[in-house]
């Protein structure tokens, strides 16, 4: 699947909370803290941009990838 080139930092977020299970913690300046529990803990900020670059979105959804033991395509087809 192909990564969307106009996704947002809050659309992320959003898609994140929604479901795979994570709670926005707090907003420090342009980035957005969230902070899971499940399997164990894990705390990733995401810039809250109008467009996420490629490079910073793909590491993303490779730290969620593998804190939640999915493939990138799973998260990607939930976005």
């Amino acid at each position: 699947m192909r990564i969307p080139r106009d996704l947002g930092g809050n659309e992320l977020a959003a898609a994140l909370c929604r479901t795979w299970g994570y709670v926005i913690v707090h907003q420090t300046g342009s980035h957005i803290i969230l902070d899971t529990e499940q399997p164990s803990h894990q705390r990733m900020a995401i810039p809250n941009h109008r467009a996420l670059r490629i490079g910073t979105l793909n590491n993303i959804l490779r730290a969620v990838s593998q804190h939640k033991s999915v493939s990138r395509e799973k998260i990607l087809a939930t976005l």
